[in-house]
C-alpha cells in the first residue's frame, strides 16, 4: 500500500477486525470502569475511529458482582424503572441490586455512556457481563484489557 497518499481511508465493513477483551472488574469503580469499556464498545481507541460505523470490539466483563462505589452512592444512589402499569414506578439502590442481579449495575452504567440511536444499541450488543470469574466465550480467546 502507497503510504503517501492522499485519500483517507474510512473504515468498513470490510476492513474492521473485531478482537475479543476481558475486564476483570474486581475493585474497580463503577462509572470509571464503564467509560473504559464504552469508548472499546464504540471503536474510540482504534486510529480508524469512524462515527457513523460500528467497528467496536467486544468486551467480556467478570466478576461484576465485585465492583465499588465511591462516596455513599453504594447506599444511596437509586435506580428507576418502571413496570408499565399505572404506579408502577420502582426504585432500588446499588445493594439491592448487586444482591439481586448484579450485572444490572454495570450494564446499567455503560448504557448510559453509549449513544441513544441504532448505531449505539448495535455497539451494546457487544458487551457480555458476567457476575462470576468465569464466562463462555473461551473459544474467542479474549485478551485482557489493560
Amino acid at each position: 500500500m502507497n503510504t503517501l497518499s492522499y485519500k483517507t481511508q474510512s473504515a468498513n465493513a470490510s476492513t474492521v477486525e473485531r478482537k475479543w477483551h476481558v475486564i476483570d472488574a474486581e475493585g474497580e469503580v463503577v462509572g470509571r470502569l464503564a467509560s473504559r469499556i464504552a469508548r472499546v464498545l464504540r471503536g474510540k481507541h482504534k486510529p480508524d475511529y469512524t462515527p457513523h460505523f460500528d467497528n467496536g470490539d467486544h468486551v467480556i466483563v467478570i466478576n461484576a458482582d465485585k465492583v465499588r462505589f465511591t462516596g455513599q452512592k453504594f447506599n444511596n444512589k437509586i435506580y428507576l424503572r418502571h413496570t408499565g402499569y399505572p404506579g408502577g414506578q420502582r426504585q432500588a439502590t446499588p445493594r439491592q441490586l448487586l444482591a439481586r442481579k448484579p450485572e444490572l449495575v454495570l450494564e446499567h452504567a455503560i448504557k448510559g455512556m453509549m449513544p441513544k440511536t441504532k448505531l449505539g444499541r448495535a455497539q451494546y450488543r457487544k458487551l457480555h457481563v458476567y457476575a462470576g470469574a468465569e464466562h463462555p466465550h473461551a473459544a474467542q480467546q479474549p485478551q485482557e484489557l489493560k
